[in-house]
């Protein structure tokens, strides 16, 4: 993790340092979901809504149905506290924003629980299960 991200979760002291790490991590996800990673510039830019689609993504793929423990752990309750970490950000001028950005892009997004535990599947590579992918198992 970057120091000035550490630095700057330490002094706010409301999310782990880890949350903010991962709030970068997961820039990449949402501007492939945009479908702008070949932009440039500004033009990569995406919004509140963007970028907690490509978190939700991202921690689905990293943390599976536990991923809102793992936000929780973290200090982060409601996606509204991801837009908080995202302000904090930009006022550091760790990240940049557009003047129609604003912290109630992230107000209500989605609940963890629906998001990540309910109605999760896990899927298990074919050769795992067998011989017919796992018709045989059911």
């Amino acid at each position: 993790m970057s120091d000035p991200l550490r630095k700057l979760a330490l002094k706010d002291g409301r999310y782990a340092p880890e949350a903010f790490a991962f709030l970068y991590e997961s820039l990449d996800h949402a501007v492939r979901l945009a479908g702008r990673e070949s932009a440039e510039s500004t033009e990569r830019h995406v919004s509140g809504q963007e970028l907690l689609s490509g978190m939700r993504v991202h921690a689905l793929e990293t943390f599976g149905p536990l991923a809102g423990h793992v936000w929780r752990a973290w200090g982060v309750h409601e996606t509204l506290d991801w837009g908080r970490i995202v302000f904090l950000l930009v006022e550091e001028g760790l990240l940049n924003r557009q003047d129609t950005d604003s912290i109630d892009d992230f107000r209500d997004g989605f609940d963890f629980d629906a998001a990540f535990a309910r109605g999760y599947r896990a899927e298990l590579p074919a050769d795992v299960l067998g011989p017919g992918g796992g018709e045989d198992a059911r």
